[in-house]
Order: structure tokens, then sequence, then C-alpha cells
């Protein structure tokens, strides 16, 4: 693979959930490269109002601390608006990113939509 491939592979499907939530499921790597739109695309949700996302990571094979960083970002946007965020994650790597990071104390981490809506209503 050429690394000019590396930067595009990434996808973001966003879609309300409710008229107060709204789900952005990301597939791919997220890491410096592809950081970018993944916070493009979470901005774009603040931006049109929504402050209660919930962040699929189910289709994410690997997470750096630059997607971290974008996730954390985010949450601080959207809490200054008493927003928040709920994860689905259920790859054992990815989770374990966010209990090494302590991160899984300042996301709620759920198994499905359903879950993480539960919890953010």
């Amino acid at each position: 693979m050429d690394s000019k491939d590396v930067g595009m592979d990434i996808k973001v499907s966003v879609r309300d959930l409710t008229n107060s939530v709204a789900l952005a499921e990301v597939q791919g790597e997220i890491d410096v490269y592809t950081s970018p739109k993944v916070k493009e695309a979470l901005t774009e949700l603040i931006e049109k109002g929504k402050y209660n996302l919930v962040i699929g990571l189910e289709e994410v094979r690997y997470i750096d601390s630059t997607g971290l960083g974008v996730l954390i970002g985010t949450l601080k946007k959207v809490r200054e608006h008493n927003g928040t965020i709920a994860i689905i994650c259920n790859n054992p790597q990815i989770k374990k990113i966010f209990n090494i990071t302590g991160l899984v104390k300042i996301f709620g981490i759920y198994k499905n939509t359903d879950e993480a809506l539960k919890n953010l209503v």
C-alpha cells in the first residue's frame, strides 16, 4: 500500500437518532492522517446544535493519540452546551486503549446504540 492511501482509510456516517441525539459511525483507522476528517464531521454536528452524540467505533480497527484528542476536544465542546458523548465500542483493543488512558472514566462506553441512548437521555 502506498503511503498516500493511508490517509483515506476513514469513513464517517452521520444520522439523527432522536431530536437531540446524533449518531456518528466511524469506519477505518483514526490516526494523525484521518483525525481531521473525524473532527470535521463531529464539529459539523455541534454547529447544527447536536450536543448529545453517540459515536460508533464498532468498525474502527485502530485509534491513536490524535484520534483520542479529537474525541476529548469534541467532548469539551458539547459540555459547553450541557451535552455529552456516548461511545459504542466492542473491539477489545480499542477498549483497552480507553482503559489504559483512563478515558473510560470520561466517556460512557457501551455495547450498542440502544444501551448508549438509554444512558444519554
